[in-house]
């Protein structure tokens, strides 16, 4: 592990690259550059269209310069500081500050490892990186770079969990007033926290706990440090997060089955669902129906004992005298002939839904 202190004055450990994996990288981007190398050569002596050795000469030394320096100047530029053996092994080549590598960088890295590895073998890149306290070579003392390994183990565990201690103080927390982009800050400053300094971590985690408890109340209890707090705070307003989606994807869950209660207003002997295909209970489809009896003002139907005053008229029979009933007298005027009786027609009954037509 090594410091780096980064443009913001902040220390950072970092992990350097071991020589071995360094070693295993070197050796995979010059299989590389060899097969590139060869490839090139042989489709120029295929398709040569001269036959002037100088200009020959002048292809092949072109070819040798873009595969053994354009090849890790590119790859190291463009993917930030990653050829094809730093990325199969997890490594990287940053600045001194930690910041991406740049271009005049990779060109000094580029040149140098000429003399590194391809003059004298490698040697005085070996001897450098024993010397040198972060394992720099030649080419990483000129242009001001070091190699880290990214797949380094960690063995932290989880950041975000709430502190047991603290528990019942963050239940009662009102997060309503905190900013987006405080804890933004707090949740990057917990995510790095291992890789700070000792001073560095108390440092930064008061003065973003400051800014913190003045949006979040109330305050913490007497004790707590700084990054104990910075969790608790974010671990109670991810969990009221999650209970708050879990409602809204309640709510608009459908119900599972309809309420076996049916509605006061519909009709008995239906289905209580209102849009299924019905089923009728009787065998005339379009009958009326009765009534529930738990409707205090629907029409009920009528029982024997209270049909007397509905009774159907007798059957007329031929009149005796000649002028009609008293309560069947017309207004006065011209006397009209009597009704012609009707002795073939059946009186009329109830219909099947208890009511009784007028006669």
């Amino acid at each position: 592990m090594s410091d780096v202190v980064t443009g913001e004055a902040v220390i950072v450990e970092v992990r350097v690259a071991q020589l071995a994996s360094r070693t295993a990288a070197l050796l995979i981007d010059i299989v590389v550059q060899l097969v590139t190398l060869f490839g090139a050569s042989y489709l120029v002596g295929v398709v040569s269209f001269t036959s002037d050795p100088a200009l020959t000469a002048v292809i092949y030394l072109v070819l040798t310069v873009l595969v053994i320096v354009g090849y890790p100047v590119a790859f190291e530029t463009l993917s930030r500081g990653r050829s094809l053996g730093k990325l199969a092994l997890g490594l990287r080549v940053v600045s001194d500050d930690g910041s991406p590598e740049r271009f005049r960088q990779a060109l000094f890295r580029g040149l140098a490892g000429i003399l590194e590895f391809w003059t004298l073998g490698g040697a005085p890149a070996l001897i450098s990186s024993l010397i040198s306290e972060k394992g720099k070579r030649l080419g990483d003392i000129f242009a001001g770079t070091m190699v880290i390994s990214e797949r380094a183990p960690r063995n932290y565990g989880p950041i975000l969990d709430m502190p047991p201690q603290l528990a019942t103080w963050a239940a009662t927390l009102e997060l309503s007033r905190l900013p987006e982009g405080i804890a933004d800050t707090a949740r990057q400053y917990l995510m790095r926290w291992h890789d700070l300094a000792p001073a560095v971590q108390h440092e930064m985690g008061v003065r973003i706990a400051t800014e913190m408890s003045a949006f979040v109340s109330p305050p913490p209890p007497p004790g707590v440090p700084p990054f104990a707090y910075l969790t608790a705070v974010l671990a109670e307003r991810r969990r009221r997060d999650e209970v708050r989606l879990a409602q809204q994807a309640g709510a608009r869950r459908p119900s599972p089955q309809w309420p076996a209660q049916q509605p006061p207003y519909a009709p008995q002997g239906y289905p209580s669902q209102p849009y299924a295909p019905q089923t009728y209970p009787s065998s005339q489809p379009y009958a009326p129906q009765p009534y529930p009896s738990s409707q205090p003002h629907a029409l009920q139907p009528y029982s024997n004992s209270q049909r007397p005053q509905f009774q159907p008229p007798a059957p007329q029979r031929p009149p005796s005298h000649p002028s009609p009933p008293a309560a069947a007298r017309p207004m006065p005027g011209p006397a009209a002939p009597p009704p012609a009786p009707r002795p073939s027609e059946p009186a009329p009954g109830p219909t099947s839904g208890g009511f009784v037509p007028p006669a």
